[in-house]
């Protein structure tokens, strides 16, 4: 945290320290209060509590219900004070400071009072601390210590809650109600902090309890978050891998590689073993909360299936040889160098992906252009946020969301545009839930009613705009018309920020009676007027700020919307400060940062395209070799020439292209197809099963670097043990390696020795190339914690806010977005559409959360169905159906559901035989080649056996699982 910002008057300068728990929240008031505690003069801002002040004061007041992640309840009767001139005890967490008072939080009084409290807690309470889980780390234990209890009167007799039983139903923690004392600080986390309202207290009195629902935890609403773990103080809710191998010893903060909030965590250790990840409290993404996937579900990285050892072969109809690390890059070299010798140097290339740090991208994307020699480098950016880069770098000049995630909580109006905030982006989406609590008005654009429409807790959807799949360029022009016809664009705004004639062109194409909601209502079958509602709240509502997703970008039309939202924000103003702007979603981890660091084909690190002579002159000059001003191949040109025959060679680093790309067996077919596949990963994944060459990676668990969430903030990741990709299976151990070394080993095997000793020199290099990092260093994430780009002379610590005084083009530039139908359109084979999306429990492809406990709650993909189409094709709950396309065919279990209109059905694709991907066509983008994944034609219908690409798919995994050593029994799939 910050240090608070204090008057030249005050007596000290306290700061805070962010691992210290001041037991109320802070507070930001700029008027400062000074009082006296126990005979010290504390100065704080005003509305701070008594408690917090002593605390800052260098006082510690004892407490139990108390902690500064939540809101003061003043329950425990623990940290009672006295105030000079007051009559009785109040509660320091609940009183706030007044100028004057005088505070004593020791005398005999409050001594005795509190050892009486202390009495009636542990009378109830099981006397087994020395093999309890929580030993040496439950607050009920150090609270005794503090008070000085040494016997309890009371006995052990009579009514009491010692023999409740433990609630085991969730795969990662116990709730054992016999030591719960009721403090209620984990119904309040759950209210407070992830906005589920799982948790009560039930009944009164003697006979209160916490209470899921009246059911276990696993059937609960609770979503295993953690927040009530962490807010117990007794070991009530405990962690089952801290019951197995006990309290950990020491710990090490690194950042989440699941989703693209980029929460910090503190991984908590014994050794080398990970005994529980906690989230951190001056996480700048995550602010101490965190999701069931970053907090729990990090087992993977210690999974059997875990490929450890370098593998090669001829043919993917070889079995594998388990090989040294020099024999594998050696070889891998070598095939490189062969083809490229046969078929020319625009034979190769590579994929890099958003699960790997920044450095490693950045490695990565320099061995391609320096060492392969030329611009073949793509990552899986391209098929989820490829046009959010084309579209904000047009229209704003940076390609990059505008916001902090804190942002939002100064709101008025929120606007989800095809995202899901809740499932995909869960930290962001309870932040987001917090401030619609208090009042935010909420607009969602989706064809499915996702939770935040209407079924999150206290919250509800002004507008839900379920437009049919494919329509959102029309949704946005029908907004915009509204806003344009009703004299609700902010002209001044536009005329001082933005290019006056861009915004006329627009303005006059909007403009047109074609483009209004009325004349589009048969397209989007929306209601007029609530769109023309939905208009007008989002430009006269206060600050707006927009949030989209894959929903947006994942259409034929998709850089069009992003455009269409940027023209949106600038005609009414709402960018450039806090609670505004336009906020891309991103799905994974690194997203943002693989993008920045130069993956795409036409870009250099920093966005800056190839051809730019300056440019390439100072990554020549660093690099020390000639470079390619043409830009290379993307994957889809990429996986188009291999399966004519003349791309023959693919470097793919932690992507898994044969599961998460589009027409799935033209996918494999080009891969099969190729000469030389190399895979870097940490399974043997969908593309790896092509592979000739499989380089063991290392989890992020095991390796330094950085990681760029979606709002641009760039966060330390952390080695916290050993890689585990140098164990032998003939008994031998090789060093492990990151996954930046390996690749430059394998630089070095091609002749081009890359001098790095430790990832921070890899950052140093990018600082050193890229403007808008030039301000960058491991030193500086240590003393920051973290930091949001750019970050350079003009900004040393970083820009939160985007586009405050100018936009990065200088004039922000409007677009002109025609509509323009997808040509993917039903008709009487394939009269439905089909649109895709994620879960909360699981992650992107599923190779990490499929590995993990977290199947418990998503075991197998389903298709999601309306009622009445349900009932016109004889199709009930749990049924198997075949989803067929143009492209393919699959079979799924049905679960109907009025959460998709009719004519609508929906899946997620987290299970490699779903097919999900074998269905969807080769529609994208017209400009990024971003797959069309939520808009394709399908009939579903009742079937009792796998399709024929399922039983396909079947027999070969479990060759090739066969041909890698392992069980296809037991090897998840």
């Amino acid at each position: 945290m910050d240090d608070i910002k204090y008057t030249p008057t005050r007596p000290a300068a306290l700061t805070y320290d962010a691992d210290k728990d001041y037991g109320t929240p802070r507070s930001d008031s700029d008027v400062m209060v000074t009082l006296n505690i126990d005979g010290v003069d504390v100065t704080v801002p005003e509305g701070t509590s008594i408690m917090h002040a002593a605390q800052l004061g260098g006082v510690t007041v004892p407490k139990l219900c108390a902690t500064d992640s939540l809101e003061a309840f003043g329950s425990c009767r623990l940290c009672l004070v006295e105030i000079e001139g007051r009559r009785g005890y109040p509660a320091s967490c609940t009183t706030p400071v007044a100028a004057g008072i005088k505070v004593k939080t020791q005398t005999p009084k409050l001594a005795d009072v509190r050892r009486g409290v202390m009495e009636l807690y542990i009378s109830d309470h099981p006397l087994d601390c020395l093999t309890c889980a929580a030993n040496g780390d439950c607050e009920l234990q150090d609270m005794a210590g503090a008070v000085g209890l040494r016997e309890v009167r009371y006995g052990y007799e009579g009514e009491n809650h010692l023999g409740q039983a433990k609630d085991e139903s969730n795969p990662y923690f116990t709730f054992d109600a016999s030591k719960c004392i009721v403090c209620s600080r984990c119904v309040r986390a759950c209210e407070e902090t992830q906005g589920t309202f799982a948790l009560t207290i039930q009944g009164r009195g003697f006979d209160s309890k916490v209470s899921a629902g009246n059911q276990n935890f696993l059937e609960s609403e609770c979503v295993s978050c953690g927040a009530c773990v962490q807010a117990c103080p007794t070991a009530t809710l405990m962690e089952k891998t801290v019951i197995a191998a006990g309290t950990p010893e020491h710990s090490v903060t690194t950042t989440c590689a699941y989703c693209g909030v980029g929460c910090s965590f503190d991984a908590e250790m014994k050794g080398e073993e990970v005994v529980r990840m906690t989230p951190t409290k001056a996480g700048g993404a995550n602010h101490g909360h965190s999701c069931v996937k970053g907090r729990f579900a990090w087992g993977y990285a210690t999974h059997a299936d875990r490929i450890t050892t370098p593998m090669i072969r001829k043919s993917i109809h070889d079995p594998w040889q388990k090989v040294g690390w020099d024999e594998a890059i050696n070889y891998a070299a070598s095939e490189i160098q062969r083809i490229q010798a046969r078929y020319g140097k625009d034979a190769v290339g590579g994929i890099t992906s958003s699960r790997c740090t920044n450095e490693e991208v950045y490695v990565t994307q320099k061995l391609i252009r320096a060492v392969f020699g030329s611009n073949n480098v793509d990552t899986c950016a391209r098929v989820c946020h490829s046009p959010t880069g084309y579209g904000l770098k047009q229209t704003l000049g940076e390609s990059a969301g505008t916001q902090t995630f804190d942002s939002v909580m100064k709101s008025d109006v929120i606007f989800v545009m095809g995202a899901n905030p809740t499932d995909g982006h869960p930290v962001f989406g309870s932040l987001m839930k917090r401030r619609l609590r208090e009042g935010a008005k909420l607009i969602v654009a989706d064809p499915r009613a996702i939770d935040l429409v209407e079924n999150s807790p206290h919250i509800r959807a002004d507008y839900h705009l379920n437009l049919r799949p494919g329509t959102n360029v029309a949704l946005i022009s029908a907004l915009a018309h509204v806003v344009v016809t009703e004299g609700l664009v902010k002209e001044d705004f536009v005329k001082a920020r933005c290019e006056w004639d861009s915004f006329v062109a627009w303005r006059d194409f909007v403009a047109k009676p074609e483009n209004s909601p009325e004349a589009l209502a048969k397209d989007l079958g929306l209601e007029p007027q609530k769109v023309r509602e939905a208009a007008r709240l989002f430009a006269t509502g206060g600050n707006a700020a927009i949030y989209y997703g894959l929903g947006v970008t994942e259409h034929s039309q998709g850089s069009t919307t992003v455009m269409g939202i940027a023209n949106l924000a600038m005609a009414t103003g709402n960018i450039g400060r806090e609670g505004v702007g336009v906020n891309p979603l991103r799905g994974q981890n690194n997203v943002q940062g693989s993008c920045d660091m130069g993956s795409m084909p036409h870009e250099f690190p920093g966005y800056r395209h190839v051809s730019d002579d300056e440019t390439r002159a100072l990554f020549e000059a660093a690099w020390g070799v000639t470079l390619s001003a043409d830009p290379g191949l993307r994957i889809p040109n990429m996986l188009d020439l291999a399966a004519e025959g003349s791309f023959k060679a693919v470097y793919c680093v932690g992507e898994d292209i044969a599961q998460s790309d589009p027409d799935t067996q033209h996918v494999t077919h080009a891969l099969e197809s190729m000469e030389c596949v190399i895979v870097q990963d940490l399974f043997l994944n969908e593309t790896a099963k092509f592979a000739h060459v499989f380089f063991p990676g290392a989890s992020f668990l095991e390796k330094n670097g950085t990681f760029t969430n979606a709002e641009r903030r760039i966060s330390p990741v952390r080695k916290v043990m050993s890689p585990k990709n140098g164990l032998r299976d003939d008994g031998k151990h090789e060093a492990g390696l990151e996954d930046w070394e390996i690749t430059a080993r394998f630089s070095e095997a091609l002749g081009y020795p890359m001098h790095y000793t430790h990832a921070s020199d890899i950052m140093d290099e990018i600082a050193a190339l890229t403007p808008t990092f030039n301000g960058v260093s491991f030193k500086k994430l240590d003393e920051l914690g973290s930091i949001q780009w750019p970050c350079n002379d003009e900004a040393p610590a970083g820009t939160p806010t985007m586009h405050v005084d100018e936009f990065v083009r200088g004039k922000g530039k409007f677009f002109v977005t025609q509509y323009v139908p997808t040509t993917e359109k039903v008709n009487g084979k394939f009269p439905l559409i089909l649109t895709t999306g994620r879960i909360l429990s699981q992650y992107n492809v599923g190779a990490q959360t499929r590995r993990t406990e977290n199947v418990v709650w998503h075991p197998e993909d389903k298709i999601e169905i309306h009622p009445h189409d349900a009932e016109d094709r004889g199709i009930q709950e749990g049924d198997w159906v075949g989803v067929s396309s143009r492209a393919g065919q699959t079979v799924l279990r049905a679960k109907i559901t009025e959460r998709v209109q009719p004519g609508v059905v929906y899946t997620t694709f987290h299970q490699p035989e779903t097919g999900a991907k074998v269905i969807t066509t080769d529609n994208s983008d017209w400009a990024t080649n971003c797959p069309e994944y939520k808009v394709t034609a399908v009939q579903v219908s009742k079937v009792n056996q796998l399709s024929e690409w399922q039983k396909d798919y079947r027999n070969f995994s479990d060759t090739q699982i066969e041909l890698s050593g392992m069980d296809p029994q037991t090897v998840v799939s």
